[in-house]
């Protein structure tokens, strides 16, 4: 009975025998099998690009004690799609005196760059994955960021000074953000010592714990960069709707305008999974390791389900900061990347080298072993591991104390200057600050 449930959890070994009637086993291996896992990854992207809108407009209900969408289906499930159906009926206008090719196309280069990306990303052991090359942490911040080239684009083409602003705005958030986004990697990679990104996840396997215990502060570095890159509330300035109607897609309509959003929901997945590979250990979870031997394609199915619960956490989180944070001004957007996050992720590089040439000093000293092996990744003992996870969270402490040297100066950062600064109007009473500073110019002009 058991042997029979288990052979359920098997679909791949069926599918293998059934397909090798048809095709030889390379191009079963290198042809059928990525398309069909592309097929599968690009099913699921898209429903979850449909149902995005309905989570997140359930969760700000939830957050304002609100129901959200309840007409359409039981629970309004139905009503992503009654929008996609919508927005395919609606007519596609394009602007007078606007680039057709470019106006027309700019949306589709958002979406091929979002999707490519997931041929790297390591979802499960063995069949998890579509392909794992040695550079793919590398391949994914280089083809994600042709995304932003697609808004930039879209706003030129618009022919509009409101879509042009909010396109402008998209590049130099880009290059803000790009650059802290790639330091805050560097200290993992140090542990992992490879750009593959299952390499990463089997890495942590072997040492037996999460990146994110060493490196805390690299994940809060990549995690706010990736917000910020994904022109996410309260980062969303390309499209601040109260200053540029609607920033760069505001001359889109009907099927094309939702390619945008389809493409930033999938690039919020890209950031997640990115940020669970590196520092949550990916598939990893301690003990599903023992169903390897025993039950292989069980043992994918249950690392394809805590790859998934993992990611699902910091989408959530994304959804929550959203109605919870308000936007910021464009110049602190650029403070905060220039002078807060790059100098964070320098600091943290810093401390990470010397965490880890501590962590090699102390191995042999009086007895004490803190290192395992060096052979995939740097593997610690337990007393190793305790001193590098005190290391991570201190460098918290440090890195706050390194950025308040370098900023005490800044207006933002200086309240007690701003509070010197502040004057009350003394109004009478029935009257409004307002009309008693325009009477007070009045009569002195």
């Amino acid at each position: 009975m058991t042997m029979d449930i288990f052979a359920l959890f098997a679909p791949p070994n069926l599918i293998d025998s059934f397909l090798l009637k048809f095709f030889a086993p390379e191009t079963m291996n290198y042809v059928v099998w990525p398309f069909i896992q592309i097929g599968a990854v690009a099913t699921v992207l898209a429903g979850w690009a449909a149902y995005a809108s309905y989570l997140e407009r359930k969760i700000s209900a939830f957050m304002q004690a609100r129901l959200g969408p309840m007409r359409v289906g039981p629970w309004g499930l139905l009503q992503p799609i009654a929008d996609a159906i919508k927005l395919m009926t609606k007519e596609d206008l394009t602007p007078d005196d606007a680039d057709p090719f470019i106006f027309k196309y700019a949306p589709y280069i958002s979406v091929v760059a979002a999707f490519i990306v997931f041929a790297v990303i390591p979802f499960a052991p063995d069949w998890g994955v579509i392909t794992d090359i040695n550079i793919g942490l590398l391949f994914v911040l280089s083809v994600s960021s042709v995304g932003v080239l697609a808004l930039i684009l879209a706003g030129w083409s618009s022919n509009s000074k409101y879509a042009l602003l909010g396109g402008l705005r998209s590049s130099a958030q880009m290059v803000s953000y790009e650059v802290s986004m790639g330091l805050s990697l560097v200290g993992a990679l140090m542990f992992a010592r490879t750009l593959s990104l299952s390499g990463i996840v089997q890495a942590q396997g072997l040492d037996s714990i999460w990146y994110f215990f060493y490196q805390p502060l690299g994940f809060v570095i990549f995690f706010i960069s990736g917000i910020a890159e994904n022109n996410r509330a309260p980062f969303d300035l390309p499209e601040a709707e109260s200053e540029l109607v609607a920033g760069f897609h505001t001359e889109y309509s009907g099927m094309r305008w939702s390619l945008f959003f389809m493409a930033e929901y999938a690039a919020m997945i890209v950031v997640s999974a990115v940020a669970v590979t590196l520092y949550l250990g990916g598939w990893y979870f301690p003990g599903t390791w023992r169903l390897m031997a025993s039950y292989p394609v069980l043992y994918v199915f249950v690392s394809l389900f805590i790859f998934v619960s993992k990611t699902a956490i910091l989408l959530y989180l994304y959804f929550w900061f959203r109605w919870t944070f308000p936007r910021y001004r464009y110049d602190q957007l650029m403070d905060l990347g220039w002078k807060w996050m790059i100098p964070a992720s320098l600091v943290n590089i810093v401390w990470t080298a010397l965490a880890i040439f501590v962590v090699q000093a102390l191995n042999g000293w009086g007895g004490l072993r803190t290192i395992q092996s060096l052979t995939h990744g740097v593997n610690l003992t337990w007393a190793g591991k305790i001193i590098m996870v005190a290391f991570g969270f201190g460098g918290l402490f440090v890195t706050a104390a390194v950025l308040s040297m370098l900023n005490w100066r800044s207006r933002d950062f200086n309240l007690k200057k701003h509070r010197r600064q502040v004057r009350l109007v003394n109004s009478p009473k029935g009257q409004t600050a307002v009309a008693s500073i325009t009477k007070a110019v009045t009569s002195d002009g």
